[in-house]
C-alpha cells in the first residue's frame, strides 16, 4: 500500500516544524522524523486507528501523535494523508 501525502498535510507539517526549530532545531528534526516513522507504520494496518471524529466516513482514521492528529484515507491502493493539527479545547 503506498501512502501519499497531500500538500495541504505536507504545507502544515512545514510550518510546524519551522515554529518548533524556532525554539530548537534539533528537536524539530527529531519531532519530524518519529511523526513521519509513525504515518510510514499505518500501511501494515491502517484500520487498527481510530475512525476519525471529524468526518462521517470509516475509510478516514485519526493517527493521534503528541498531541497532534494526523487524519489519513484508506483506498484500495492507497493511504491519502491530508490532515495534520493540534488540538485545542477552549478554555472554560
Amino acid at each position: 500500500m503506498k501512502i501519499i501525502f497531500k500538500e495541504s498535510f505536507v504545507d502544515r507539517l512545514e510550518n510546524q516544524i519551522e515554529y518548533i526549530a524556532i525554539d530548537s532545531p534539533k528537536r524539530a528534526r527529531k519531532f519530524k522524523t518519529e511523526l513521519i516513522n509513525r504515518v510510514k507504520q499505518i500501511p501494515l494496518n491502517p484500520y487498527r486507528y481510530r475512525k476519525s471524529v471529524y468526518f462521517e466516513d470509516n475509510n478516514i482514521r485519526d493517527l493521534i501523535f503528541k498531541g497532534y492528529t494526523i487524519v489519513f484515507r484508506i483506498t484500495e491502493t492507497t493511504v491519502e494523508v491530508f490532515g495534520f493539527f493540534k488540538s485545542q479545547v477552549a478554555p472554560i
